[in-house]
């Protein structure tokens, strides 16, 4: 029994020192990751949008440089849990601000009650929302104009705030650009047909899904289309990461370990328009007949990207007219570029920095 006792209080003794020291290291990284550098800006904080509260960060190493206001995917997935790893590889160049979309995250977090109906009409909900966002950020940190950039569902969000609104913008880049959910869809079938050839079991699968045997708006669609990209080395990290996303995640500056536990516990499933593949409405967005934008227009597109297809982006691109514009390819890189190599994708986001000073 003494035996026994000894062992029990070595191993709980071994387990306060484990967690004592990882809890340590924690704090280190995190304060550490919440310097604020010499002559720029390290804010995190809630702003009242469109009745409610929606957490950004903002962070730059000088307060002087254009501001650029970074829209997240999904709809209803935010990264904030690990977007500063990336967000302030660009910080030299622009005064980053992330922000979790309504419902989405920390803004989730401060608002889980929330049922507010989410849409995409030019006068309602998200929109708005981006409005308002914009202008305080253009109050907040005294610029008349900011640029976007927008991954994925936030490349078509954006592109819709920058052709609505050119009055306050002064660039657009779009990643992982999103165009028109239905052509996207028709491109995606037609090309996971070329990998599936010889393979009698997955040829069918996709014609069951193409032809809409498989309804388009269920998780049985979903886990297909899913599970073709994956199958086929097309899935969205593809990759390993060009950083830890473990190590980012545990040094968050922002999460702290209570916001961990009830984003993993919790849900923001209130929302239909957030299941982005069984909402109607998203899944009929499209700006293919929206062409005109007054402002610079870039993109930065994965070769191998079937989840927002680079090929229908192009098609989009070739179509568009701007004060300037330029298309950007990643090499054999498919949807998760920002986090996969984020790395070669801060070298053009600098490249755009840099000709857009030059103008």
């Amino acid at each position: 029994m003494k035996i026994l006792k000894r062992v029990l209080f070595g191993i709980l003794g071994a387990l306060i020192i484990i967690i004592a020291t990882a809890s340590a290291v924690r704090t280190t990284g995190r304060l550490l990751n919440s310097r604020t550098p010499k002559g720029g800006i390290n804010e995190s904080l809630y702003v009242d949008i469109n009745g409610t509260k929606q957490w950004i960060s903002i962070y730059g190493k000088d307060k002087n440089n254009p501001v650029l206001l970074y829209l997240h995917g999904g709809p209803g997935y935010s990264t904030s849990m690990m977007d500063y790893a990336f967000t302030r590889k660009w910080a030299d160049v622009y005064t980053v601000v992330t922000w979790d979309q309504r419902a989405c995250g920390k803004s989730w977090l401060k608002n889980t009650k929330d049922t507010t109906p989410i849409t995409l009409d030019a006068t309602t909900t998200m929109m708005e929302d981006g409005v308002e966002m914009t202008e305080f950020l253009r109050s907040h940190l005294g610029k008349d104009k900011i640029s976007i950039i927008g991954h994925s569902w936030g490349s078509i969000y954006g592109a819709m705030l920058v052709q609505d609104h050119p009055e306050y913008y002064d660039c657009f880049i779009g990643t992982g650009m999103v165009v028109d959910l239905t052509k996207n869809e028709e491109r995606y079938w037609e090309a996971a047909r070329e990998w599936a050839k010889g393979n009698e079991e997955d040829e069918q699968l996709i014609e069951k899904c193409a032809s809409g045997e498989i309804p388009k708006l269920s998780r049985e669609y979903y886990h297909a289309r899913q599970g073709m990209m994956e199958k086929y080395g097309y899935n969205i990290s593809a990759e390993k990461s060009d950083y830890s996303i473990p190590a980012t995640c545990f040094f968050n500056p922002y999460y702290s370990l209570w916001d961990w536990y009830r984003f993993k516990t919790g849900t923001n499933g209130s929302n239909s328009y957030l299941d982005w593949d069984a909402s109607e409405e998203f899944n009929s967005l499209s700006i293919l007949d929206r062409t005109e934008y007054k402002v610079p227009y870039y993109n930065i597109n994965g070769d191998m990207d079937y989840q927002a297809n680079s090929g229908l982006a192009q098609d989009y691109f070739d179509s568009v007219k701007a004060p300037r514009k330029k298309m950007y390819y990643m090499k054999n890189m498919a949807h998760g570029l920002l986090e996969v190599r984020s790395g070669e994708f801060s070298d053009i986001v600098h490249e755009i920095a840099a000709m857009e000073r030059a103008e």
